[in-house]
């Protein structure tokens, strides 16, 4: 069973295309229905997105 998305993996994103490529649900089977399933892929995206921003704004500050 894969490992389930977390935040902590935005560091192996180096362009967008890589972010589909690591949003995993190692649930997806289980979810009763396609869409929840997709809504699941989105908010693993959104917190992955959102942790990428936290991290370009520190470079930022760093600098």
């Amino acid at each position: 069973m894969p490992k389930r998305t977390s935040p902590k993996d935005a560091r192996r994103v180096e362009v967008a295309d890589d972010l589909d490529e690591i949003v995993t649900d190692k649930r997806e089977g289980w979810r009763a229905t396609a869409a929840k399933a997709r809504r699941r892929q989105r908010r693993y995206a959104k917190q992955l997105t959102h942790e990428l921003t936290c991290m370009a704004r520190d470079d930022e500050d760093d600098t």
